[in-house]
């Protein structure tokens, strides 16, 4: 019992401290060490308050060396007189040179994850001697190791200057980036101008009433995102089997009619087609899942397992169940258990730390109306749906109700709400023989009627 009262964490403070006098004595090192160290890598306080200090300088472009340093850490408070100076020579007098310092840095890195390995075994641990089903101390455990394996924490408090920089790390990203958008272009450029790309935690809805095109606009951004941004794709459909989706996108690719897809009916032009863009969906890092029994939280455990997940798209809200098929809603009513969906998609997106798209059926409240285009308000079962979305897409097209419309095949994407910048209209050809959606440059402003 002793032992176990006395026992430290992993740690090596001989690693910290030659990661710490490696930066001070040949500043051109700063940079690696920092993408692959946190502050709260460190274990000994005193060699993470210095890590802290020089940090939060880097990512603010100032000059790194002993004395500025030390004058940062007079500013923060964290300056002992004394002390600090005659730690801050020691440091520099116990490291011989800054060539190994990534050697070091592997050793803090690799320590700092055992602790964070036991701290979690000992949660879990006391979860599981606590009351509560084995399940649900399951999904603490996947969530906690997949927290660690992404390499972010599980919260609780973080100082704002450490945050400070990783917000001005991702501005300075941004600048460099090429194509000027924060998000995964979603292969729509009018769309990815007003909602910035697909970004990270995000939940956007892709809202209409059938026979819109929604599960086809969510396939073509999947494809798009998973042939060109190298990320995996994550689709589950609770609705169209893994076969029916490749069909719309086999059709979609190879420009060839769906219903001449289905028939067989094929010219030796058309096999080619098909044999060319066969091959190259195939190389796309995507991955499809029909199960229609699935919940939030199935979805969640298998997207933990991915280790380059770039994209979620769900098809669609409505037909999922609040856990796994259980009965625990019984005698709740459909609305709260649709509440309780999106809010655990809104969790999972941040979770993840991944764009997340789900589709959703719009009531029949806009039939009644002269304007049959999407409005909020038309979200069925549940206002919470409303308020979890960063961003509500409704789709309308005028040819699918007034078949003497002059915009034969044109689509609206009408932007009902966008937390990250206006909303709108944005126009898109519509291929109905190919079941795919196309840019066009003409677009609805702001101020347009809906």
């Amino acid at each position: 019992m002793d032992e176990l009262l006395t026992r430290q964490m992993p740690h090596s403070t001989e690693a910290e401290q030659a990661v710490l006098g490696s930066m001070l004595i040949d500043a051109r090192c700063v940079p690696n060490v920092i993408g692959m160290l946190k502050p709260d890598d460190f274990y000994v306080r005193a060699n993470q308050e210095i890590y802290e200090t020089i940090y939060s300088m880097f990512s603010f472009s100032m000059v790194v060396d002993p004395v500025t340093v030390l004058e940062q850490m007079k500013i923060k408070g964290t300056f002992e007189e004394g002390v600090s100076s005659q730690y801050i020579l020691d440091l520099m007098n116990i490291t011989p040179t800054a060539v190994n310092v990534m050697e070091y840095a592997s050793i803090v890195r690799d320590k700092a994850l055992l602790r964070r390995i036991a701290e979690v075994g000992s949660g879990v641990a006391a979860l599981a001697m606590e009351e509560g089903s084995a399940m649900e101390v399951l999904e603490v455990a996947e969530k906690r190791i997949y927290a660690l394996r992404q390499g972010r924490s599980n919260g609780g408090l973080e100082e704002i200057s450490v945050v400070m920089a990783e917000v001005y790390e991702n501005l300075l990203k941004a600048s460099r980036s090429k194509d000027k958008l924060p998000g995964i272009p979603t292969g729509f450029i009018d769309l990815d101008n007003s909602i910035m790309g697909l970004n990270k935690s995000d939940l956007i809805l892709i809202a209409s009433r059938p026979g819109m095109g929604k599960t086809s606009l969510a396939l073509n951004i999947a494809l798009n995102v998973a042939k060109n941004s190298g990320k995996t794709v994550a689709v589950f459909s609770l609705e169209m089997s893994k076969e029916q989706l490749c069909m719309r996108l086999l059709s979609g690719e190879a420009a060839i009619d769906s219903q001449k897809l289905q028939t067989g009916r094929l010219s030796d032009g058309d096999w080619e087609r098909i044999g060319k863009m066969a091959g190259q969906i195939s190389k796309s890092d995507l991955k499809i899942d029909d199960n229609s029994t699935l919940s939030v939280a199935d979805m969640n455990a298998q997207c933990r397992r991915l280790q380059n997940l770039g994209l979620v798209v769900i098809d669609y809200l409505q037909l999922m169940q609040s856990s796994g098929g259980n009965t625990g809603y019984t005698n709740e009513n459909r609305q709260q258990v649709v509440s309780d969906i999106s809010r655990m998609l809104k969790i999972m997106a941040k979770e993840l730390n991944v764009p997340v798209i789900c589709l959703s059926q719009l009531s029949r409240a806009n039939e009644s109306r002269t304007n049959k285009r999407p409005m909020l308000s038309d979200l069925r079962e549940s206002g919470a749906i409303e308020q979890d979305a960063d961003i509500v897409l409704g789709l309308y097209r005028d040819d699918y109700y007034n078949k003497e419309t002059e915009e034969q095949n044109v689509a609206e994407c009408i932007i009902l709400k966008n937390r990250r910048g206006q909303t709108g209209t944005i126009k898109l050809g519509w291929m109905p023989q190919f079941t795919r959606f196309t840019s066009l440059e003409t677009r609805h402003d702001e101020g347009d009627e809906y």
